[in-house]
């Protein structure tokens, strides 16, 4: 009787896991349809917009006063960002036409290799000849970005240990938490090139910035401004969130993502363990909305009726889906289905342009600088590249 028992039991268990493993499938199986018809989208759109954008600027957000296209010359930092997306997009569609503009938009912010004023050379030359090289491996590429990490590297200051952001503003040397994403090229010159002051500037930049940007509870401040002579620390402030104290909402999502990629880059586990931290302190916001798409700041005044912020859940997603595959378990779960619930949201229609629509950006209500009133409620081009990227990452790993 206790061996019929035991088979029974067993048999319940194994048609359980069964039921639990087909329900994950048609999951999977439903987002990979809803990736694809997302993507499917965004290639249309963006060959709407290779129609309307100037050869001579970039495309940047719509104007919050008459709707009009907003575009960039190639030394503002979000330049690299059009030309990534239509990478990817050529890498899901296999549109020549896609690559040829990729080609003609990578070829135009090239230049700013040799900027040596901003600290912004990963976003505008690795999302546009990073992504360049990884997909032709043309090693002209190569070249671009080794030189930007040289550019990159001269505005680390030993003393503080950070890379500075900004050469403008009331700091003497301010570092603010979007400067986690530069870092990626650094770590793969280090790889391409095997000069080791490369990893040393982004990890120390990396560990200064984890024993000084966050709080307790793992939220991050914006700007924190350092003492060059001594490296102290001066100020903990904010410029693009709700005030000094604030959890604005793009910044804890540069902080995800920029030290799960740093993980992934290095293999050190304090990297990995904040990125974890930072997950749980999104995830388990009380204000947090059901869909998962952020408003602008955490701590912003009139939630429930706060704007949101589309590229702070794109971005997100991104880290997120990449994040559950450095866990295990009931934690890995539950990054992997964070990530896929803001994809789904904001493929939705309260997210998701029309076709035709929103200058032919992809993803609407993004919010830039809601403080100084800069392109709020609007597209916004890294909203468009993080989302694809979430897209195709999706993709890749459900299988």
């Amino acid at each position: 009787m206790k061996k019929l028992q035991l088979l029974f039991c067993g048999l319940l268990l194994s048609g359980s896991i069964t039921t639990v493993y087909a329900q994950q499938s048609s999951r999977k199986q439903q987002m990979t349809e809803l990736a694809n018809k997302t993507l499917d989208l965004a290639v249309r759109q963006y060959k709407l917009m290779m129609q309307h954008v100037p050869d001579s600027v970039l495309p940047r957000t719509t104007s919050n006063k008459d709707g009009s296209l907003v575009t960039a010359k190639t030394g503002w930092w979000t330049a690299g960002f059009y030309p990534g997306t239509l990478w990817y997009l050529y890498e899901y569609s296999k549109d020549n036409t896609l690559k040829q503009e990729a080609l003609k938009r990578t070829a135009q912010v090239e230049k700013e290799k040799d900027n040596k004023g901003t600290h912004d050379l990963g976003f505008m030359l690795y999302c546009s000849a990073g992504n360049a090289y990884r997909i032709t491996k043309d090693p002209r590429y190569k070249e671009v970005l080794l030189t930007s990490a040289r550019s990159l590297s001269t505005r680390f200051n030993p003393k503080v240990g950070c890379i500075k952001s900004w050469d403008h503003g009331q700091w003497e040397f301010p570092v603010i938490i979007d400067n986690m994403m530069n870092l990626e090229l650094l770590t793969w010159a280090t790889r391409v090139s095997k000069n080791p002051s490369f990893d040393h500037i982004a990890r120390t930049h990396a560990n200064t910035t984890m024993k000084n940007h966050f709080r307790p509870d793992y939220s991050s401040y914006h700007v924190i401004g350092y003492d060059t002579t001594t490296g102290a620390v001066l100020a903990r402030n904010t410029h693009q969130g709700a005030n000094d104290t604030s959890a604005w909402s793009r910044g804890q999502a540069w902080g995800l993502y920029g030290y799960t990629m740093m993980y992934r880059e290095t293999k050190d586990k304090a990297y990995l363990e904040q990125a974890k931290h930072i997950a749980d302190f999104i995830l388990g916001h009380p204000r947090m909305p059901e869909d998962l798409i952020p408003y602008w700041d955490y701590d912003a005044p009139g939630i429930p009726n706060a704007k949101r912020d589309a590229s702070a859940g794109a971005v997100a997603a991104s880290a997120l889906l990449e994040l559950s595959r450095y866990t295990k378990g009931e934690v890995s779960s539950r990054y992997w289905k964070a990530g896929e619930k803001m994809l789904e949201s904001l493929a939705s229609p309260a997210y998701l342009a029309k076709e035709g629509e929103n200058n032919d950006f992809i993803l609407m209500h993004s919010v830039g600088s809601l403080p100084h009133n800069s392109e709020v409620d609007v597209p916004l081009t890294y909203a468009d590249y993080y989302f694809v990227e979430a897209l195709l990452r999706y993709k890749q790993w459900a299988k």
